[in-house]
């Protein structure tokens, strides 16, 4: 099979990334999620704690979730004042990306990913959500927390989620349009949508491409 990439984008709780890790063992590939800061640490030459640092200041940030910054590809010089800006250090992690797509097949979960690699080819972009309920039970085991806590984390987290790529992208995070898959794991189990997965990915590949 020619190399190919899955991004999966996912609503807090809904269970992405560990459906990305099924995936991940199954298909023998690697999967990236803030991972991916390190690489583009090493790329960029930029430490990692900037990187770090660039997501929590994002999160904390009122003029980010009402301002808007599309990804255009291009990347800052080093010797440009805004070298170390946020928008900067999503350019470099969105050249990783697509360097990656050269050498080999591989997962990325959020990051915008599925804007950045949207006109490659052999790209399956996934989007994974739940009911509210299931996402309250869901972060309520996983983080041994109350049903209070776990609504704050989902609904404070979602919303960071939705600013991040609305701002990198110009588009609503939760647009159907914005997918080529759609898997509501209040319906499938997460093998169940691991499948489903694959199985679409057997599917681009072998048609050559999703374009």
């Amino acid at each position: 099979m020619d190399n190919f990439v899955i991004t999966i984008t996912r609503t807090c709780g809904s269970g992405g990334t560990s459906i990305a890790k099924l995936l991940s063992k199954e298909l023998g590939i690697s999967y990236y999620d803030k991972d991916i800061m390190k690489l583009a640490s090493e790329d960029s030459g930029i430490s990692e704690a900037l990187f770090a640092a660039a997501d929590q200041d994002q999160k904390k940030s009122i003029l980010f979730m009402a301002s808007k910054s599309v990804y255009d590809g291009e990347i800052i010089p080093p010797e440009s004042d805004d070298f170390t800006s946020n928008d900067n250090l999503f350019a470099y992690q969105a050249k990783v990306f697509k360097e990656l797509t050269k050498r080999e097949s591989f997962i990325v979960i959020g990051r915008a990913a599925d804007f950045v690699l949207q006109d490659y080819p052999n790209v399956l972009r996934v989007f994974i959500h739940a009911p509210f309920e299931d996402c309250v039970r869901h972060e309520m085991e996983y983080m041994s927390c109350s049903e209070k806590e776990a609504k704050k984390l989902i609904s404070r987290t979602d919303s960071y989620r939705n600013a991040y790529y609305k701002y990198h992208t110009g588009h609503e995070w939760n647009d159907a349009r914005n997918y080529d898959l759609s898997l509501d794991t209040g319906i499938f189990t997460y093998q169940e949508c691991a499948d489903l997965i694959r199985n679409f990915v057997e599917f681009i590949v072998s048609r050559g491409t999703n374009k």
